[in-house]
Formats: structure tokens, C-alpha cells, sequence
């Protein structure tokens, strides 16, 4: 039986719902070497910032059970060398590119969307909301609800692509941050980001990373990432993009069930090259076999 993978993510059209999460693909290079990117439904590039930025110490990477801590410190070379040497590199490879955008003010943001979206170079945007808010006293965007929409509102006025936001799990109630993004403008969602972990080194005595803490990701968060999904698929009428653990098809088909219209692959990447091309084949293996025959007819049917 024939499968049609395709989807609608606020305008932006995708051959298929799999793409890798920020972060865990860089631009795209090395992946590149292993498999045509135009296998994926989309590119999620790293994040991107208006100045380089180095990241945080090392250690800042850690196997832990079920998954992996990092504290990478959104190390990246800055928005205007990400543009001149990484998007016009991954605009040749015949693959949606959706760019990760963070920063430590609303002005930081706004700059390099609009760097961005000026370009041509990209399909479509997705905040970073898990950084520092500096002039807020080290707040976080994606934790206040308030400070969320008005960090929306402002990037959706220079903001001419489809606009995700990436929610944060470390939150009481990710649906009102939901909320928040959806009242500013944004056209869809992105959840989780990652939840806040530590490893204890028992030898010396503190903790591993250098950071002292860092953000879980892998197996390990999954059922903590349905569950937001469909929370959030309950309240707020927008496209979700579903990540956290995802590994197989039918993880993914999992997501999709809760209310995910497209999902994002973090840490199977590392442990499999191939994860984005195999997940993909699973799925429509799976579709296959239960005689389904496009997405739209499991969207969200255990809501």
C-alpha cells in the first residue's frame, strides 16, 4: 500500500515528519557524508546567536542511564558566519532549513531573525527560549509566561517565516507557556527542550560537568515528552513539532498519536548516523502495516 509521509507545518512543506533536533546535526556537514539530507523532511541547525559564542568549560558532555547530559553553552561562530558559510552550504542540499535562534535579550533575538529571514536562506524559525534573559537577572524566557509572549511578539514583527517555539519541560504547567507563545504570533510549537540533570563524579566528589549541571536528553525523558505533547495538544490549536527520546518509528508514531504533526531526533544521532533515514523507513513501514495511509489519520488520536 502506498503512505504519503508528507505534512503541513504552518505553510512550510515537508516530504516527510522527520528531522533532526538542534544541536545534535550541527549544519548538517557531517551528516552529509553518510546520507542525502534530502532523505529528511527538514534541517534543524544548531543554535545560532548574533555573536560567537565558545560555550560553556569542558567537561560539558556525559553518558548517564537511559540518555546523556549536556552543557554545550550554545557554542556557535555567530549569525553572520552561520549565514555566509553554513546556511548557503545546506541551501544546496534540496532540504527545508529550519534555524534555531537563541540569544540573552529580546534585541539579540530580533537581530538575528531578521539577519536571518533577510537572507533567504531558511524556511523557517525556531526560538531557542531555554537561554539566560540577561537583562532580567539571569531569568529564562521559556519559564515566565509573560516574558515569553513579549519576547514573541517582538521577534513575530520582524519575523517573515514560519515561527516555532521551542518550549522548555522545566516548567509547572508547559501548556501555559504554550499559551503564552501561541498569544504572541507564533504560527506552531517545538517540545521539549531538554530537562535540567546532574552526575555526581564519585571518585572527586563533584559533580561531572563542569557546569555542574546540564540538560537530559535520550530515552530516558520520552514519556515525560509524550505526555507534554499531548498536554499541550489539548489546549492550544497549533502545530506541534514532538521531541525527547526518540529513537524507532514507532517512537515517533507515539508523538504523532499525541498530537505531534512533526518530530525532531536529539540524541539518537549520536549513537546512529543513520537514525533520521531509519526512523523515517519505520514509519512508513509501520503505516504499511497497519493500513495507514497519511499522517493527518493518526494526528492526535489518542486525545
Amino acid at each position: 500500500m502506498s503512505v504519503n509521509l508528507e505534512v503541513d507545518l504552518a505553510g512550510l512543506q515537508l516530504r516527510n515528519p522527520v528531522m533532526p533536533a538542534s544541536g545534535c546535526f550541527g549544519f548538517g556537514r557531517e551528516y552529509s557524508e553518510y546520507y542525502s539530507l534530502d532523505e529528511l523532511g527538514a534541517v534543524v541547525v544548531k543554535a545560532t546567536t548574533l555573536h560567537p559564542r565558545l560555550g560553556n568549560p569542558t567537561p560539558r558532555v556525559t553518558e548517564v542511564t537511559c540518555g546523556m547530559l549536556n552543557a554545550i553553552g550554545l557554542a556557535n561562530p555567530g549569525v553572520d558566519k552561520v549565514i555566509a558559510e553554513e546556511l548557503s552550504w545546506l541551501a544546496g542540499q534540496n532540504v527545508p532549513i529550519i534555524v534555531n535562534v537563541a540569544g540573552d535579550a529580546v534585541e539579540d533575538y530580533c537581530q538575528v531573525v531578521d539577519k536571518i529571514c533577510r537572507s533567504g536562506l531558511a524556511q523557517a524559525i525556531e526560538l531557542n527560549v531555554s537561554c539566560p534573559n540577561v537583562k532580567l537577572g539571569g531569568l529564562a524566557f521559556g519559564v515566565d509566561a509573560a516574558v515569553l509572549r513579549n519576547l514573541v511578539e517582538a521577534v513575530r514583527k520582524v519575523c517573515t517565516l514560519p515561527l516555532y517555539v521551542k518550549l522548555s519541560p522545566n516548567v509547572t504547567r508547559v501548556q501555559d507557556l504554550a499559551l503564552a507563545a501561541a498569544s504572541g504570533g507564533a504560527d506552531g510549537l517545538s517540545l521539549i527542550n531538554t530537562l535540567i540533570g546532574m552526575q555526581i563524579d564519585l571518585t572527586n566528589r563533584k559533580p561531572v560537568l563542569a557546569n555542574r549541571t546540564g540538560g537530559l536528553s535520550g530515552r530516558a525523558i520520552k514519556p515525560v515528552a509524550v505526555r507534554m505533547v499531548y498536554d499541550v495538544a489539548r489546549e492550544v490549536n497549533l502545530p506541534i513539532i514532538g521531541m525527547g527520546g526518540i529513537y524507532s518509528g514507532r517512537d515517533a508514531v507515539e508523538f504523532i498519536m499525541a498530537g505531534a504533526w512533526a518530530v525532531e531526533v536529539g540524541t539518537a544521532n549520536f549513537t546512529d548516523p543513520y537514525a533520521c533515514p531509519r526512523i523515517v523507513a519505520e514509519l512508513r513501514s509501520f503505516m504499511e502495516e497497519e493500513g495507514i495511509k497519511n499522517i493527518e489519520e493518526i494526528r492526535g488520536c489518542a486525545l
